[in-house]
């Protein structure tokens, strides 16, 4: 089984790059981030001919926005909201073989490494901290399971083009890292790419927009995950971020990642 995740930034804008990649990976599942659309405006009938006949699509208007694209059934979806908000982040199916897929939207955070002064960046830590807690409250160290998406925090010095230069920049500050570690922690789960691609090795998947000189300088970030369960762990066998979908016409500024089960 392939799963792809992606921040694709406008599911309608990038309808052509999604199919592109679809082409690309041969993927069975997608999920995807910052798909900014109402529901009833999710571009259903051109991802059905994609060959995903299984939707499962979370969104609203302008902003955020989850989904899950799948060539395989589900047996349930559920969305939930986190922080007391509904602002459309996180959205869970079960598929029929019993295998759990999340995927999530995790906030940005602003720019101002700062909860007392940025209510963006406070958002951030809370939902980071609201996840470990309801992870330890579902462990099941049985159950197979997939949690990927956009989290937004760049964990390993290696995932940082420079580790020194962002120590106070939003995404991989200590307290960021920190959570994150603790959700991880809570689950348990493994980080699949990191499984695959060696901890020393940079790793990037997101590259900003105000860096023109993409891609010589390289300024990138590893802010999209896939984790996988422990269960699941002896199925993993391949793992890739495909940042040349980050060279494409009218780009994402993120790059799809890949992982790949012997199911």
């Amino acid at each position: 089984m392939r799963i792809v995740t992606w921040n694709i930034n406008s599911v309608r804008l990038r309808i052509g790059h999604l199919r592109r990649l679809a082409e690309l990976t041969d993927a069975d599942i997608i999920c995807l981030q910052e798909t900014k659309v109402i529901d009833a405006l999710f571009p259903h009938e051109t991802i059905n001919e994609m060959g995903y006949p299984h939707r499962a699509v979370h969104g609203m208007k302008s902003y955020n926005g989850v989904a899950i694209l799948s060539r395989l059934p589900f047996a349930e979806v559920q969305t939930r909201g986190w922080c007391r908000r509904r602002d459309c982040r996180h959205i869970q199916v079960t598929l029929e073989s019993g295998i759990e897929v999340h995927n999530f939207y995790i906030p940005a955070g602003g720019d101002e490494p700062d909860p007392a002064v940025n209510d963006k960046f406070a958002h951030k830590l809370a939902f980071l901290r609201a996840m470990a807690g309801w992870w330890r409250g579902r462990r099941d160290s049985g159950a197979q399971r997939i949690v990927a998406g956009d989290f937004n925090v760049a964990p390993l010095e290696t995932d940082v083009w420079s580790h020194k230069q962002l120590l106070k920049i939003v995404s991989h500050t200590p307290v960021e890292v920190d959570l994150l570690t603790a959700m991880q922690r809570a689950g348990p789960w493994i980080d699949a790419v990191r499984e695959i691609i060696p901890p020393e090795e940079k790793l990037y998947s997101w590259w900003s927009y105000r860096t023109k000189e993409w891609p010589g300088s390289d300024r990138g970030r590893r802010l999209d995950h896939v984790w996988i369960s422990e269960a699941l762990k002896p199925k993993l066998n391949g793992a890739e971020i495909l940042r040349e979908v980050r060279g494409w016409d009218r780009p994402s500024d993120h790059a799809p990642v890949m992982v790949t089960l012997d199911l």
